[in-house]
């Protein structure tokens, strides 16, 4: 799996601009299995995603296509879950 660190290097007002079509961006990922889960850093100086275990090169094309690559930098960490709280186990392998 992949966390993905949004740090934003604009001013909120033009990141919340964006926020519309960032969501919708969000939603298709979420609707396609791509994307595990998504939220505001906080403070809200960017935003964290994780992902699927996907081919990197896809991840990339996707990142892209985000609307916040106007606004934020993105910063990717490829991590293998080996161990989890019960909660969580689902995450193993992903």
């Amino acid at each position: 799996m992949y966390l993905v660190y949004l740090d934003y290097f604009r001013p909120v007002e033009e990141v919340e601009a964006l926020l519309e079509p960032h969501i919708s961006w969000l939603d298709r990922y979420f609707a396609n299995g791509v994307f595990i889960a998504a939220g505001r850093k906080d403070p809200r100086t960017g935003g964290v995603l994780l992902v699927k275990d996907i081919d990197r090169a896809r991840l990339d094309t996707i990142l892209a296509e985000d609307p916040f690559v106007a606004v934020a930098h993105y910063e990717v960490t490829k991590v293998n879950v080996t161990r989890a709280a019960e909660e969580f186990v689902g995450l193993q392998g992903v």
